[in-house]
């Protein structure tokens, strides 16, 4: 998105392009012939965890466009113990958008036993409790 001329407006990505479209405001004037498609490798995560022996995680940060409870969901969390994830919530259940997938994903890291944080209104804090 160079029209933007922005150094941060190069880096922005998503894996849904009708998650940047919704994006636009009038900071933010983005057209779909903006956005450039092309396809990359992706492990998920508990291939990622196998693949580098990963056995423990200090801290996960996860902002990844809509895409967050894909990965928490899938984590296997006897497999590796992360002390903190800092997760985007803003986007769980669409663009702009919190609901039943946000609910469901804070139900499954509570049964894991990590205590919730709001940090602001659009990022948590999971902590594991030891």
């Amino acid at each position: 998105m160079k029209k933007l001329k922005k150094h941060w407006s190069s880096g922005i990505g998503s894996f849904n392009k009708d998650h940047l479209l919704q994006h636009r405001s009038k900071n933010f004037n983005i057209e779909e012939e903006d956005i450039e498609s092309f396809d990359i490798k992706c492990l998920s995560f508990s291939s990622l965890v196998k693949k580098y022996s990963i056995k423990s995680i200090d801290k996960l940060l996860i902002d990844v466009e809509g895409a967050e409870a894909k990965i928490l969901n899938s984590i296997n969390f006897k497999e590796v113990l992360i002390d903190n994830i800092v997760f985007e919530k803003k986007h769980f259940d669409g663009p702009f958008k919190m609901g039943p997938k946000l609910e469901e994903t804070k139900s499954i890291l509570v049964k894991n036993n990590y205590e919730l944080t709001d940090l602001d209104k659009e990022n948590i804090l999971a902590k594991k409790i030891k």
